[in-house]
């Protein structure tokens, strides 16, 4: 039994109407900041708000799907820094950064991603996959004494999130995130004197 030709070219149609709004979503959030209004996607888009909702049924899904392919860069970064750093504190120190970077993909992506953490929403399952390997990576500088055994995997991305909050808010100085990094790294780093 053939598929018919119609259902074929509605799906390629749904198909292309979900990247045709992601592609509008991100070049909108990049310019503006996730402030942008779902009605003004589908605007942007061209197309009518309820194929928007059909394929996105609220901004958390779509910032989900958008983060995917930064979710990809920050993979590879991770198996860069774990290629290349055979120092587990310098590891981490690395990883915070790149945590960092992806949290910075569009301007207001701290908030969202905050509240993922402690309610359901479509952005939860990047966070919870970022913690755990936050929490992998801090084991192994814990194991080697290169950091304190009570900080959490946790504890880094929220540190990581405030940073990018702070560095991303419009009053923040030019050096705002590299120093609050610093501050961040003395604060999970275990002192030679301890």
């Amino acid at each position: 039994m053939s598929k018919s030709p119609i259902k074929g070219a509605s799906r390629r149609d749904a198909q292309h109407n979900r990247a045709h709004i992601l592609e509008v979503a991100r070049a909108a959030f990049a310019r503006n900041g996730i402030d942008v209004s779902m009605d003004a996607i589908a605007k942007m888009a061209g197309l009518g708000a309820g194929t928007l909702y059909r394929n996105f049924p609220n901004k958390d899904a779509l910032l989900a799907a958008l983060l995917d392919r930064h979710y990809e860069g920050l993979e590879e970064r991770r198996l860069a820094i774990e290629a290349e750093e055979t120092d587990e504190a310098r590891a981490l120190e690395r990883w915070i950064e790149a945590l960092g970077d992806w949290m910075l993909a569009y301007e207001g992506l701290p908030e969202p991603l905050r509240a993922a953490c402690r309610s359901e929403s479509p952005l939860s399952q990047a966070c919870h996959t970022v913690i755990a390997t936050t929490e992998r990576l801090l084991k192994a500088a814990q194991d080697k004494g290169h950091a304190r055994t009570q900080v959490t995997g946790r504890d880094l991305f929220l540190g990581a999130l405030a940073i990018a909050w702070a560095g991303g808010d419009t009053i923040a100085g030019e050096d705002t995130t590299k120093v609050l990094r610093t501050v961040l790294q003395s604060g999970w780093r275990e002192s030679a004197a301890s």
